[in-house]
């Protein structure tokens, strides 16, 4: 049977000092952890003051100028052209005369056709007087009477055809295209003149459907021209048409310039641009829209009071670029989280780092 060895004295020393480190080394574990409820720090966070601002929505367009009334004048009969009598820039009034064309054959056809009308109204005449005395039957004298009406058509249609050689304005206008030299042959149908009415020019603007709703019959809109920088004007919504053009979805809106603008340098072919705000917000309570989170039936948003997320819940109008209408729950002056609300707590401490006005 083994006995146990005995304990050395020598090593009490070295038990001892391995002691001493164990009793060290528990204490440091046993230290106490902070506590669970510690407070956290304030979260950094980007605020806004809420406020007013411009929410107008804007129409910026170009379009070229244009006469309202643009009449191509094309000839009714073939001929030759005899005269002219305008050139391009002329202005014309209703019935002057533009240009005449050679028509001496309808011109004799209509002289026969009255000497032919001369002579059935003669025969007329002597049926009734010869139906009143009693020698001519009823027949004859219905008979001088299709006669008469016949001759009577035929110098109608001779003074319809001698007046298709006279080229004339249909109205007060201004030449601005002339296709006819004095001697040309010219086919029927074919255009001799174009005329505009430049005392009412236009614009024909292809409006998207967003726009057009805020536009309205009467309404003015400023308007600057590129060829005179200076010059200020204010069309006037003519007549807004009532479907879009094929797939484009736009809507043509004409605007008429004011009559004076002829006279103040403005010509077809320039290049007009509209800047106008329509639907006018110009005094609009707005947050960023990055703002506001959504909830079951509605919108919210967080306010900061003391330091503290406080949620509220707001009633949105509507959205523009990057701003939302509010029409109620906050007020102007008050300070908003301006960023996401979505990793957010009520009344959770923050730091305003970034402050937007």
């Amino acid at each position: 049977m083994l006995m146990p060895r005995p304990v050395s004295f020598r090593s009490f020393p070295c038990l001892f000092i391995l002691g001493l480190f164990l009793l060290a080394l528990l204490a440091g574990c046993q230290q106490e952890a902070p506590p669970a409820s510690a407070e956290r720090p304030p979260t950094p966070v980007a605020a806004y003051e809420v406020s007013t601002r411009d929410l107008s929505r804007p129409l910026r367009i170009a379009a070229t100028v244009e006469p309202r009334t643009l009449i191509s004048l094309a000839a009714r009969t073939a001929g030759t052209v005899q005269s002219v009598a305008v050139e391009e820039g002329d202005r014309v009034k209703a019935g002057q005369l533009l240009a005449q064309l050679d028509v001496a054959e309808a011109v004799a056809e209509l002289a026969r056709a009255q000497a032919q009308m001369a002579s059935a109204t003669l025969d007329f005449n002597r049926a009734i007087e010869l139906r009143r005395r009693g020698v001519a039957t009823e027949i004859e004298y219905q008979a001088a009477d299709v006669a008469l009406q016949v001759t009577r058509s035929q110098r109608e249609l001779w003074q319809s055809r001698v007046a298709y050689g006279r080229i004339e304005a249909p109205q007060a206008s201004m030449v601005i295209a002339r296709y006819i030299e004095t001697g040309e042959a010219v086919e029927t149908q074919s255009t001799l003149f174009e005329l505009a009415d430049m005392d009412q020019l236009v614009l024909r603007l292809g409006v998207s459907e967003l726009d057009v709703v805020h536009l309205q019959q009467g309404q003015l809109l400023p308007l600057t021209l590129d060829a005179l920088p200076e010059l200020r004007l204010e069309g006037i919504v003519r007549r807004i048409f009532p479907a879009a053009l094929g797939s484009s979805r736009l809507i043509t809106v004409e605007v008429l310039l004011p009559t004076t603008a002829w006279d103040q340098g403005v010509r077809p072919g320039f290049l007009a641009r509209i800047d106008a705000a329509i639907d006018p917000r110009p005094d609009t309570l707005v947050v960023p829209s990055a703002a506001l989170g959504s909830q079951e039936g509605g919108y919210y948003l967080f306010v900061i009071e003391h330091d503290i997320l406080v949620r509220r819940t707001v009633t949105t109008g509507i959205s523009r670029s990057r701003w939302t209408e509010i029409l109620s729950g906050v007020e102007p002056g008050e300070l908003i989280l301006a960023s996401n609300p979505i990793d957010m707590l009520d009344e959770q401490k923050v730091r305003i780092v970034i402050r937007h006005d």
